[in-house]
Formats: C-alpha cells, structure tokens, sequence
C-alpha cells in the first residue's frame, strides 16, 4: 500500500515543519500511494493503531441495517468481523461480473476498510515496538449491511445469485434482504408492530337502567 520513498518524503517535510516552529501536536500526515482499484484510505494522520475490538450493537440504534440506495443487499446475520480491504474488492468483483449484462447497474459498498493493520513476523523476540503495517481492515458488527445492488431493475434471481456469491467470499453468516425487510437490531429483527384498531360501540346495544 505504501512505498518507503512517499513516507520518507512525508516524514522529511513534517520534521522540516516541526523545526521550523510548527506545532508539535499536529505530526505530518503519512500519504500512500493509492490506485483507483484499491479500497485505501488517501492520508491517515497515524500509521499504527491499537487492535481493538468489533463493536456490540447494545444500544436501540438501527442506522446502517437496512438499504439506502440500492434494491437489493445483504447483511451479517451472524458474529461480527473483522473485513479486509482485500476480502470487500474480491466480494465486489464477483458482484459486477455477476450483473454486468444489466446495462446500468450498480454496486454500492456501505463499509470502507481505513483502520491499519500491524502485524509482526513469525518467531519474533517480544519488544521493539509495534509490527509493521500489513493491510486495510474495517470491523462491522452484527446487522450492517455491507453491499447494495441498484441502478436499475434486476432480476430478484439474478441479485440472489450475485449476492449469494459475494458472501461465500466473506468470513461470517450474511442474509439476502430487500426494501421491505425490516432493521435488525444485532441478533433481533425489530418487526413492525400491528395497527391496534379499536372496535366502536354497536348502536344495537342499550345500557340498562336499574
């Protein structure tokens, strides 16, 4: 993703920066280089970052479980993950070989890979700081929808099968959903609550007097 000549480029002009009475706090922006293909981020303020763990969707929000711009998608249905940028591109791949006889349609990725991932070599003596970047991951909890087809009409056939193929290429348990299907809420399904219709007073009926 990065090559040493760009980042020693980027870390000359920070310290050039820094000595000239720039703010220390700022720190230079490491830039990567990034082609069109690659799902990456353009600039990150740091290189390395904790490991961290996939979010536990705990609260009552329900953004990003249901579709947005396309007419098909599927979602995790099972544990959340840990998504790389090399899992999304290969997943989206076999999407738009699967629908390109469809004039128009198109592929809409909700998520985007911009946490760095460090990691160290095998048989390595503990200490000496953190392991070197490796790859571009994301972590999606549980309920996320992650791909959309839309554009224009498909075939319900044709985006089963597409999406179908998409998710044997992801890590975990996902689910086909559609317009009307409703927001997950991680592991429960928050269905629509019946209308309560009220039953009027037969005009038949009289109350009796005592």
């Amino acid at each position: 993703m990065f090559s040493l000549q760009s980042l020693w480029t980027t870390f000359r002009a920070g310290s050039s920066a820094f000595r000239q009475g720039a703010t220390p706090s700022a720190g230079p922006t490491f830039s990567g280089v990034r082609f069109r293909s690659q799902l990456a981020p353009r600039q990150v303020q740091h290189i390395k970052r904790h490991k961290g763990r996939v979010p536990i969707p705990i609260g009552g929000s329900t953004k990003g479980t249901t579709l947005a711009y396309g007419e098909w998608g599927i979602r995790i249905k099972g544990m959340g993950v840990r998504f790389s940028a090399k899992q999304l591109t290969t997943a989206e791949e076999v999407i738009k070989r699967k629908i390109k006889v469809v004039k128009g349609a198109k592929v809409y990725l909700r998520v985007f890979p911009d946490i760095p991932v460090c990691i160290k070599g095998n048989e390595t003596r503990m200490g000496k700081g953190k392991g070197t970047f490796e790859f571009w991951a994301t972590r999606v909890p549980t309920g996320r929808v992650i791909f959309e087809i839309g554009g224009t009409p498909i075939r319900e056939e044709l985006a089963r099968e597409a999406l179908r193929q998409a998710a044997d290429k992801l890590p975990t348990i996902m689910e086909f959903i559609t317009r009307s299907t409703p927001p997950r809420l991680g592991n429960l399904v928050l269905h629509p609550e019946a209308p309560v219709i009220e039953s009027l007073p037969d005009a038949t009926q009289t109350v009796g007097t005592s």
